[in-house]
């Protein structure tokens, strides 16, 4: 047994030290959920025992009279795979309860079970080996719930295409690889590959749990984020000015109120709208959103003018980033000037999608403020949310009493959300 140890160690050792680190992590690690943590510990549990049933059974191959000892450690060893798979499967999809699955589980290991008095199953004679006819149902019944897994797996990341989801798929097809590779084997090793393949599986799992929490802070971050967007942009000036605007027209000019209050209804729900849009949405839905806010304001500034160039309109922006800029040059530029114009102009070339927003407006010292895009409401939104959601860029370039000129530019390849 002495020797045996000095000569399995150096493999041996670095699996179990990678089990119990990934123990500890999972015992201390507030992020999991409860029911996660819960079923990690006890596929950490079932491969500790399964690594002490390979060590057993390596050892007792070599004691041909311990039949029955032999039988119980392998009788063990078929019926704990599955129920790992299993419980993997409970990870990813933690909603359902997998009764049919179960139920397999348990038939597989009544199957086993007859070798203590069958050899419908397994068997073993003068100290060797034997597989019946329903030897393979372990391995049947693996092949069955790993396929199961993989199109789980794959229903579940079908519409949102996270590269998250090749952790179930490599975890899957290290389980195979390690199957054949012990069907295969013509000596029984003292430690099987599907034993070490769970250890690293367990470990893919606990990986992909932290990339689950962190997936969804972010999305509660952006729900967050889309929050604050929301009421920035529904400024309560900009909401007393235009409601004050319909009520005077209501008395001078009754059907250009009520246009004005569906243009007013149209606007604040699309804004609403954004709080559902976590991705990309067309160019043009954006450019008919600010198209709206520019006529509510043109009918308090009839002096103001907006211009439209849209030579390229076939791609995808962040919801809420062109009308905060329009916005912007209306409310911080062009009130001021007798007769001021606000330019929005498209084009494309071979690496950008470029938009450009310019106005006449009074303008700023970009010299003396080194953070323009905090200047104004919504512009340091904007451009975090360029830079994140879609790669592009934002510049600003601005003199003062000469206007400013916004340029975003997304990158080809963003054209579909």
């Amino acid at each position: 047994m002495q020797l045996f140890l000095q000569q399995q160690l150096p493999i041996l050792l670095p699996v179990l030290l990678e089990l119990f680190g990934l123990t500890l992590a999972v015992l201390i690690d507030p992020y999991i959920r409860k029911p996660h943590r819960r079923y990690l510990l006890v596929i950490m549990l079932l491969v500790y025992t399964l690594i002490a049933q390979n060590l057993l059974d390596y050892q007792l191959q070599f004691s041909p009279e311990l039949i029955f000892a032999r039988t119980v450690v392998s009788v063990y060893g078929y019926c704990g795979r599955p129920a790992i798979l299993v419980l993997f499967m409970q990870l990813v999809s933690n909603e359902k309860r997998y009764r049919l699955c179960w139920i397999l589980v348990g038939v597989n290991a009544l199957i086993y079970c007859t070798a203590f008095f069958s050899d419908i199953a397994i068997s073993f004679s003068s100290g060797s080996f034997f597989r019946g006819p329903l030897g393979l149902s372990c391995h049947v019944l693996s092949v069955f719930l790993l396929v199961v897994h993989l199109v789980q797996v794959l229903r579940k990341y079908r519409d949102v295409r996270k590269p998250e989801a090749l952790l179930p798929i490599v975890s899957v097809c290290i389980v195979v690889a390690a199957t054949v590779a012990d069907l295969r084997m013509t000596q029984n090793p003292f430690l099987s590959f599907v034993t070490i393949a769970a250890v690293s599986c367990s470990l893919m799992y606990y990986l992909w749990l932290h990339l689950q929490f962190v997936r969804e802070h972010e999305q509660a971050l952006m729900l967050q984020q889309r929050v604050r967007i929301m009421m920035s942009q529904i400024q309560p000036h900009f909401l007393y000015n235009t409601l004050s605007t319909i009520q005077a027209l209501c008395r001078i000019d009754p059907e250009k109120a009520f246009d004005t209050l569906e243009m007013f209804g149209t606007y604040l729900r699309q804004n609403l709208d954004s709080l559902d849009q976590p991705n990309l949405i067309p160019f043009r839905k954006e450019l008919e959103h600010t198209q709206v806010y520019a006529e509510i304001e043109q009918i308090r500034f009839p002096s103001i003018v907006l211009e439209y160039d849209i030579e390229d309109d076939d791609f995808s922006v962040p919801p809420l980033t062109v009308q905060p800029l329009v916005e912007n040059a209306i409310r911080h530029g062009v009130r001021v000037r007798e007769h001021g114009r606000v330019e929005i102009s498209t084009a494309t070339d071979e690496r950008w999608h470029i938009i450009t927003i310019r106005d006449n407006g009074k303008g700023f010292d970009t010299q003396a403020d080194p953070d323009p895009q905090k200047t104004h409401i919504g512009i340091g939104n904007v451009r975090e949310r360029i830079e994140s959601m879609c790669a592009g860029t934002l510049q600003i370039e601005s003199q003062p009493d000469a206007g400013t000129t916004v340029t975003i530019r997304i990158p080809r390849g963003k054209e579909t959300v």
